[in-house]
């Protein structure tokens, strides 16, 4: 049996990834323009978002669904640990705070974990596929606007376990096609893998106030202007 989960996450999400892409934090950094302070806040959410979702995959790792899609060689919990003793400090744990959104995003994961965790496959899919289509990119570009040492503060676009990215997708995708799904579950996944794209849209909405106040309001006008189709989203159709 076959679900076609691949393709019909690929297609009921375009919209939204779209959207994603022009929220205007994600223009400016897809734009070269990242500021440190509001970045190593995102890093901060992200912790504590990768954290939940990896512990929860973790528990259902028997799961007759989950556990076809539970690759641990994709895990970020401990390079984002990485990168916030790089933009904190030793003491990174007293410092780093989950912001409203980012409780939010939280919740919703223990939440389906405990009464649907065949949703957790949407979450995964929403952050580890993009991680690894335009992780490079990205990595990249904080990089450079930055201005990072080499292998600084980057550690969570970096996956040391996964020599050959692009065959790992391939893989990746495999397995959401064999899940052992029906056509409504299916479509469940699709749901809430788009309503996992509306909260990154929300955790970068609830940093552009910090970018602003760090590279003044006309600049940021002026990078957000226009409607754009992102380099990530052509990636990820690969």
């Amino acid at each position: 049996m076959s679900s076609n989960l691949a393709t019909k996450l690929r297609e009921g999400t375009k919209k939204a990834h779209t959207m994603a892409e022009n929220v205007g934090f994600v223009k400016c950094f897809l734009k070269g323009v990242v500021e440190k302070n509001s970045y190593r806040k995102l890093v901060g959410n992200f912790y504590f978002v990768y954290s939940a979702m990896e512990e929860e995959m973790e528990r259902h790792q028997q799961h007759p669904i989950v556990s076809k899609i539970y690759f641990k060689q994709l895990n970020r919990q401990r390079s984002l640990e990485q990168d916030l003793s790089y933009y904190y400090g030793s003491n990174w744990r007293e410092q780093v705070e989950l912001t409203p959104v980012g409780k939010t995003y939280v919740n919703r994961i223990r939440e389906i974990s405990n009464t649907a965790p065949e949703l957790l496959i949407a979450h995964s899919y929403t952050r580890y596929i993009g991680d690894l289509s335009g992780g490079q990119i990205l990595k990249n570009i904080a990089q450079r606007a930055m201005n990072l040492s080499e292998g600084q503060g980057v550690a969570f676009y970096e996956f040391k376990d996964i020599p050959d990215e692009k065959a790992f997708k391939a893989t990746y995708r495999h397995a959401l096609n064999e899940l052992p799904i029906d056509e409504a579950t299916a479509d469940r996944i699709v749901d809430e893998a788009n309503a996992a794209f509306g909260l990154n849209m929300k955790l970068f909405n609830e940093l552009e106030g910090n970018l602003i106040k760090a590279i003044g309001q006309m600049l940021f006008n002026t990078l957000t202007r226009r409607r754009t189709r992102g380099s990530t989203e052509l990636a990820t159709a690969e």
